[in-house]
């Protein structure tokens, strides 16, 4: 895979899934615009492979050569064109690579809310590590617990009762223990936070049970506040 076709594919893939971004990417410096899509764009790389549905093979067999490529990073030999965006950050890719095999545990229905997170904690902690050196942010206490929730809220949102812990009460009641811990500005640098408040205003859109309908004001609003940290 290779040349800005593929790469093109990859932002593409992800900017159909987030539509909004653009009325609140402004907040982004420009100079990481292409960084952060990159960098989100794999990270649903990622998610997908942790939501698969059926044959969990191919997903296994993915996640198996994405750790090979993370670790080829630090000697900057990326194969991957997210990796040409990506990789010349001195970022702490092999904890990254180390983390991915915990998507595979995590498939399970976990017994209750408390194993939900511990089960993905290794990996969003790497997500958060990996962030504060791609945005030259401080590396926040609470940065990979923001990273958690929004995974677990992703997961149920394309799940639905399947990504529920047993003992969580149900899939409306998961979600809403899920937004209680999920406030409106999180830890971690900017292009998280602003991701954070579009992930968390479907998470509210779907408790109330409507369609995701932002108003671009609303949303400029709570983007810009968010962004100031």
């Amino acid at each position: 895979m290779t040349g800005s076709d593929s790469l093109d594919g990859f932002l593409d893939k992800w900017r159909e899934r987030w539509p909004e971004w653009p009325l609140v990417d402004r907040f982004v410096a420009p100079e990481l615009h292409r960084r952060t899509l990159a960098w989100f764009a794999l990270l649903q790389e990622f998610d997908d492979m942790l939501n698969t549905a059926g044959d969990p093979l191919p997903a296994n067999a993915k996640l198996g050569w994405w750790g090979e490529e993370l670790r080829s990073w630090a000697g900057q030999r990326s194969r991957h064109p997210l990796g040409r965006v990506l990789e010349p950050v001195r970022a702490p890719w092999a904890q990254l690579a180390e983390a991915l095999p915990d998507l595979v545990e995590a498939r399970d229905t976990a017994a209750d809310p408390a194993q939900a997170r511990r089960s993905l904690q290794r990996f969003a902690d790497a997500v958060a590590a990996v962030e504060a050196a791609l945005f030259d942010a401080p590396l926040q206490p609470r940065a990979g617990d923001a990273v958690l929730t929004q995974m677990l809220a992703q997961r149920v949102q394309e799940l639905g009762a399947a990504a529920v812990p047993a003992a969580a009460g149900g899939e409306r009641q998961w979600q809403q223990s899920l937004l209680a811990r999920w406030p409106a500005r999180v830890d971690g640098p900017r292009p998280r936070r602003l991701y954070a408040v579009l992930a968390r205003g479907r998470l509210q859109a779907r408790i109330r049970g409507g369609d995701y309908q932002p108003s671009p004001a609303g949303l400029l609003w709570r983007s810009w506040w968010a962004a100031r940290g």
